[in-house]
């Protein structure tokens, strides 16, 4: 059973969570996720449970060690996890999920002490090889809050029974268990070569909850990769037209 836990989101587009401990509370987090705690809290890093538990968080993308806050004060504690990139901290009583929610790699932020992250294989071949993800992607259980993060401005959808939405693989985030995911082919050899949107599309049937974000770090990362190297192309050739110009001028 997962520690019962307050905790108030600050900001906007690089949100901070707060955590309120009672004595005796703890909350685990992504090392280097910690933005401040107050006294009388103890950090105790380790692999949360074995060697295996610190290889299944490194194989979905998290750091092989956890950090657990511990408060062993007589009142309330505080500490705060801040988000890695700009988006949205997502708060997930797990309860609500029947105790299993599947997110994206690295999408974990924090969550109540007993709150365990796993390892879960995609069900179809396709969507391993095809999917945004690989065949890993991260499953959050226990009975208590998880906090998750993503990019941009964050969708949630509710999915009836057999309802069905296809979304870019790189913009899904997480999902109910109760939802199947599985990848398809865009079709169509012009959407194929020229759509801008990829060779596959996420394919999710209800029913559950589904959350999507506008801002994948993937593709946050290709935009300032290009412009990098546009920017360098460009002083490269300012640099050898400065040059010619000097040659030309006689210097």
């Amino acid at each position: 059973m997962a520690d019962i836990i307050d905790y108030k989101i600050h900001g906007d587009d690089m949100q901070i969570v707060e955590i309120e401990l009672d004595p005796g509370e703890g909350v685990r987090a992504e090392a280097g996720a910690m933005m401040y705690m107050e006294d009388d809290i103890e950090m105790q890093t380790s692999t949360g449970g074995g060697l295996f538990k610190g290889f299944k968080r490194a194989i979905t993308g998290e750091s092989f060690f956890i950090t657990t806050f511990l408060y062993n004060g007589r009142k309330k504690g505080h500490a705060a996890f801040g988000a890695p990139y700009p988006g949205k901290i997502i708060p997930l009583k797990l309860e609500d999920f029947g105790g299993r929610f599947i997110c994206q790699k690295d999408a974990f932020l924090c969550a109540a002490n007993g709150i365990e992250i796993e390892v879960e294989l995609t069900k179809r071949l396709g969507s391993g090889f095809f999917g945004g993800e690989g065949f890993i992607l991260q499953r959050l259980e226990g009975n208590g809050m998880a906090f998750v993060h993503a990019g941009g401005t964050i969708i949630k959808k509710e999915l009836s029974a057999g309802e069905r939405l296809r979304v870019d693989t790189g913009c899904l985030v997480g999902f109910d268990p109760s939802v199947d995911y599985d990848i398809n082919f865009v079709g169509g050899f012009k959407n194929a070569l020229f759509g801008g949107e990829g060779l596959f599309l996420a394919n999710l049937t209800g029913p559950g909850t589904v959350y999507l974000q506008s801002l994948p770090l993937s593709r946050l990362a290709d935009r300032i990769f290009a412009a990098a190297k546009f920017k360098q192309v460009g002083e490269n050739k300012g640099v050898a037209g400065g040059f010619l110009g000097d040659i030309l001028n006689g210097d």
